[in-house]
């Protein structure tokens, strides 16, 4: 006779509570917690990372694709930046599990934040329209928790913790005259993104066989004509099943094809005859675990459209921003031999994403950041990638955290616009970037006389109290009305041996807090990536542009007082907290970049 045992569950309390761990979510907990919220971040994997993790390997994109030297700085900045570079610096040999260790030391580290792996949400208890707890499962230790919290947000991609809580969502492709999109179907229909399952593999010196099992599926040169396979360190995203079908409910029918498919691609490269060039080269690793690109999108207080990314829309309430092309499959995956495997239309600028399209349209305290994101399925295909994820998650982790500091609701503080604003102002104070936004704060290096040793024409010292941390006035760059051309940055003339940069006050001040916003490459390309293609496009390691060893000093009426001595510095974004009066001088003196041959500083921030 079976016997039942009741499990206790434990409550945990927080003022956020996350579900999903995958870029949003771990820059959402981050943002949030760092702002002075407590969170419970909730994952239902043993790693954080989500698509990016170990367990499925696909490479965070966003905006950088469109970058261009001193001319257009489109990648995501703020906490995503700061992982992405520590990643590059402490990651060279390019370990997918380092990725996963960096994500998971970054949560751990934050006081404010309880991080619950192997923990799926799988119910809620609700108050009228209100999320009143969330109930998870730890099977690996059979544990059962409530997690209480004011707020909720869900970055869970299929939107697990918001179906539980009866949100508004919708499914597949909408019809053309829905929301008047030119790249829609005529007709309404419940097709979607497949998913994909990666692969990697490496060159052992001598013929290594393969040997297929006898279920794969057989792929002919004039079957995969239209999808590129002449180099095979990395798998391919068009390896890719399941956009006819539910991706949540079919997912291990899906995963049991994308095996049999991606199996039957391989031995078509190593037994085909088409390929001797790959005699030598083996599987390293493959996954079973489909990396999903869409399955629910929730309804917020706006859908985001084709029209809002195309026009660049000047939200109000910008949140995040984006840049991937609007990009499309056919649902039919790789059984579309006869389609190109995507439609990859860019955008024609940077846009903005506004805080509206991350707020439950009927649940009071429900927010949602990343691929579930209110948005049509066409408008979707350019946010859902993950590098735009995380900008987003930042987004609503400082939200969450201004809008908790002031005692409103979520459905009464997205409606404030200072709570709006002042979200706003904390995402640029961190580091992010907003489209038309700039930092209101007093900055008393404006008010000084800034002079260097010496200045390219294109970087003047004054640039450094411009206001602008980036360049986005140039091609593919943000709508030309919500940019401001310039570099936006001092450099230093190459033949300087000791470049400096000194600020001067025509009375003594009192400073308490110095923040240095370097340059880090934001032009170009830096991802975690197996591909050997990309590896051109980036630096892996410190970015050249990055000042490595400087010394800040103050000079006041009792003499020069050093700051600070940074050595080995690759980050983007310093803060220096100092009590000192009566300073009339900064000077920042620059010993050694990462390899650039001249200093760049984008801004000096003094109060």
């Amino acid at each position: 006779m079976a016997v039942e045992i009741a499990r206790e569950r434990k409550k945990l309390r927080a003022q956020l509570a996350i579900a999903g761990g995958g870029p949003s979510g771990v820059v959402a907990a981050l943002a949030a917690a760092r702002n002075g919220a407590t969170v419970i971040l909730c994952q239902d994997r043993s790693v954080l990372g989500g698509n990016a993790s170990s367990e499925i390997r696909m490479h965070i994109v966003g905006s950088s694709h469109r970058g261009k030297e001193l001319e257009t700085e489109a990648r995501e900045s703020g906490i995503l930046e700061e992982i992405t570079l520590e990643n590059a610096v402490r990651n060279q040999q390019r370990c997918a599990n380092m990725l996963d260790l960096i994500l998971y030391e970054k949560c751990r580290a934050e006081p404010n934040l309880t991080l619950l792996l192997n923990t799926t949400v799988v119910g809620v208890r609700m108050d009228g329209d209100r999320i009143v707890s969330a109930y998870a499962s730890r099977e690996s230790t059979e544990d059962w928790f409530e997690l209480e919290a004011e707020l909720f947000a869900d970055c869970t991609g299929d939107g697990r913790l918001g179906f539980e809580a009866g949100a508004a969502f919708t499914t597949g492709r909408e019809a053309a005259g829905e929301y008047g999109e030119s790249a829609a179907q005529a007709n309404r229909d419940a097709y979607r993104l497949g998913s994909s399952i990666m692969f990697t593999t490496r060159d052992m010196g001598r013929p290594i066989p393969f040997v297929a099992p006898p279920w794969i599926r057989k792929f002919s040169e004039e079957d995969l004509k239209l999808r590129g396979h002449d180099t095979w360190e990395y798998g391919y995203w068009w390896v890719e099943f399941g956009g006819m079908l539910d991706t949540i409910k079919d997912n291990e029918t899906i995963r049991d094809e994308l095996l049999a498919i991606m199996l039957g691609v391989w031995d078509h490269i190593k037994n085909s005859g088409n390929h001797p060039e790959s005699a030598n080269w083996a599987f390293d690793w493959f996954g079973f675990l489909p990396g999903k690109r869409e399955s629910r999108r929730f309804i917020g207080q706006h859908v985001l459209t084709q029209n809002d990314l195309e026009q660049a829309v000047d939200f109000s309430d910008v949140i995040a921003y984006g840049g991937w092309p609007m990009d499309t499959h056919p649902p039919q995956g790789i059984d579309a031999r006869e389609e190109e495997p995507c439609s990859q239309p860019n955008t024609p600028y940077m846009y903005g994403i506004p805080l509206r399209s991350l707020v439950s349209r009927n649940v009071a305290n429900l927010l949602f950041a990343g691929r579930n994101m209110s948005a049509t399925h066409v408008a979707f295909s350019s946010t859902r990638v993950m590098a735009t994820c995380a900008s987003m998650g930042e987004g609503l982790g400082t939200f969450a955290a201004v809008a908790l500091l002031s005692g409103k609701t979520a459905q009464e503080a997205w409606r404030e616009p200072a709570i709006v604003r002042e979200a706003q102002q904390q995402l640029l104070r961190q580091g992010a970037y907003l489209p038309g936004q700039w930092l209101a704060d007093r900055n008393l290096a404006a008010e000084a006389t800034v002079t260097a040793s010496s200045e390219q024409p294109a970087g003047p010292a004054s640039n450094v109290a411009d206001g602008h941390t980036r360049t986005v006035s140039g091609p593919k760059g943000v709508r030309p009305d919500l940019a401001a051309p310039g570099s936006h940055r001092w450099m230093s003339d190459p033949a300087d041996p000791a470049p400096w940069l000194e600020l001067a006050w025509d009375r003594p001040i009192e400073l308490r807090r110095i923040t240095l916003v370097l340059d880090t490459g934001l032009h170009r390309v830096l991802t975690m990536s197996q591909s050997a293609s990309a590896q051109p496009l980036m630096v892996w390691g410190a970015q050249p542009e990055t000042l490595k060893k400087f010394r800040l000093l103050a000079h006041t009426a009792a003499g020069e007082i050093e700051i600070a001595d940074v050595r080995d510095n690759y980050t983007r974004q310093l803060t220096f907290e100092t009590q000192l009066s009566g300073v009339t001088r900064l000077r920042l003196s620059v010993t050694e970049t990462n390899g650039l041959d001249h200093a760049r500083v984008m801004e000096v921030r003094c109060q």
